[in-house]
């Protein structure tokens, strides 16, 4: 999670002002969300099946980017934001613990980055993974570099 504290202590700021406007566009929006979920432990992905599936397609392709924004939906006004992410998560954890800390650092890293007010995060819980090779095999591809975690 993130420990920034500059983060947690920005108020939104003007986005308009006697010297222009500023603008910041969705994708920059659901990119900073979707970093700072993936931060939060317990976030196994991000995206329901078919985000995650055209994810694992791109990751094989060589040099292709990451991209932050996978499952995050997000409208952009002119001082407000609301953000709509999926996720998968590990087996064990709390998911209304993991929901609210999803919450937390999304909130702090889009409001400290952007000045945009957030007015809420829904998040949806598409899975939760319990690491075995079944699961290794589903959302690794064959041959990737899997570590598990239980034993």
């Amino acid at each position: 999670m993130s420990t920034d504290p500059s983060f947690a202590a920005a108020a939104p700021a003007a986005l308009t002002t006697t010297q222009g406007r500023t603008i910041i566009a969705d994708a920059v929006v659901a990119k900073i969300a979707g970093i700072a979920t993936r931060e939060v432990d317990g976030v196994y992905d991000v995206g329901g099946g078919t985000a995650r599936a055209v994810g694992a397609l791109r990751d094989r392709i060589p040099g292709a980017r990451v991209n932050h924004s996978q499952g995050v939906a997000v409208e952009v006004g002119e001082k407000q934001t609301a953000i709509d992410i999926g996720i998968v998560a590990e087996y064990g954890v709390a998911l209304h613990e993991l929901a609210a800390a999803i919450r937390r650092n999304v909130i702090s890293a889009v409001e400290g980055m952007t000045g945009l007010e957030v007015t809420e995060v829904d998040i949806t819980v598409y899975d939760v993974i319990l690491f075995d090779e079944t699961v290794q095999a589903t959302y690794s591809g064959e041959g990737a570099d899997v570590r598990r975690r239980i034993q």
